[in-house]
């Protein structure tokens, strides 16, 4: 248990002021002794993987932070065809995606480079170039923070849906630390065509495999030509959410020119398409830059802190709002406000 600690060095946006108490969590006793103190002291507690789509605020965070360290890779059942594995929630997301890739198992090559725990996937629906965690999900273990037991959540108990769970909205948000987590992957490989980025890098690149080495090592090198290095430049990842519509609004948003992708049925307006468009790449707002690379992603360029931040956020939003009529969400959590999105700070 470490006291006053900055919530800037513990989430990958380096801002926010301190943290109260930071418990390191590595098996569910340690949870318990970590929830009895945080009783005792009357204090609120709020869990934390990587911290890589986190943001702290300026007035810190008076409770115990739980960062989850919970190890483990467990194969439950192995067949020539499929695999389903028991993983710790503390786990490196992409760890666990190249263990699986390697062994040739498809349905998280896409997710390659994403920054996080594996923990923390579920609580988001973790996406990438057309897959989600959703899609092989089997169970979620969890402890139930608030009557202090152990809880088992199906793939449909976790209502997931774009970039949400029980977990992160509505009255349960906060309310559980996922322990472990079952996913489900099958032997194949992933069809073309493929997003519009991935696409043009394997003809551009000549890749005729599609096996899951394969891509998971062309999404790598895509992501790193967007992607910013976050020991160099600190980030949240994705800032802002895509924007879902209807067939008839679809339809109306392309006949104004803006880019509308057909992805499972669902029309979706790249978030970061907006925010390029309307002219702001590149650009800096209070010591927040936006990506040139990607202009999805925020780089922390010398905010000050979350007053910066909350104010770069809503010129953003206000530029794409004012050129294209839509109203950006936001992606990455605030400590101590799980369920919040940026219109309602």
């Amino acid at each position: 248990m470490q006291e006053n600690v900055n919530i800037s060095d513990i989430t990958t946006m380096r801002i926010g002021g301190k943290a109260r108490y930071v418990a390191e969590i590595e098996d569910i006793a340690d949870l318990e002794e970590a929830m009895e103190f945080a009783r005792e002291k009357g204090l609120s507690t709020f869990t934390l993987g990587s911290g890589a789509n986190t943001i702290g605020r300026d007035e810190g965070f008076d409770g115990v932070v739980l960062l989850c360290k919970i190890r483990g890779f467990e194969i439950i059942r192995q067949t020539s065809k499929e695999i389903t594995v028991r993983v710790g929630g503390g786990e490196v997301l992409d760890d666990i995606v190249r263990i699986l890739c390697e062994r040739g198992y498809t349905g998280m090559e896409g997710l390659t480079s994403i920054p996080g725990t594996m923990g923390a996937a579920p609580v988001q629906n973790v996406g990438a170039y057309g897959q989600e965690i959703s899609q092989i999900l089997e169970r979620v273990e969890c402890y139930d923070m608030r009557a202090r037991g152990r809880r088992e959540f199906s793939k449909d108990d976790c209502k997931m849906a774009y970039r949400k769970s029980i977990f992160n909205h509505g009255a349960d948000a906060g309310r559980y630390f996922i322990t472990h987590v079952v996913v489900k992957l099958k032997k194949g490989q992933m069809k073309p065509p493929f997003y519009t980025s991935l696409q043009k890098y394997i003809e551009e690149n000549n890749i005729t495999s599609y096996s899951p080495e394969s891509i998971r090592f062309c999404v790598a090198q895509v992501r790193e030509t967007k992607m910013p290095d976050l020991r160099f430049e600190p980030s949240a990842g994705s800032f802002f959410k895509n924007i879902y519509l209807s067939d008839k609004e679809a339809e109306s948003a392309r006949a104004k020119g803006i880019e509308v992708w057909r992805e499972d049925g669902q029309n979706i307006i790249p978030s970061g398409w907006l925010i390029q468009n309307a002219g702001l790449s590149g650009r800096t707002f209070y010591g927040v830059r936006v990506s040139e690379k990607a202009a999805l992603i925020l780089i922390n360029d010398g905010a000050r802190g979350y007053s910066d931040l909350a104010r770069a956020r809503e010129r953003i939003v206000w530029a794409v709002e004012k050129r294209f009529g839509y109203r950006l969400k936001q992606e990455p959590v605030e400590m101590g406000f799980p369920d919040k999105e940026s219109e309602k700070i």
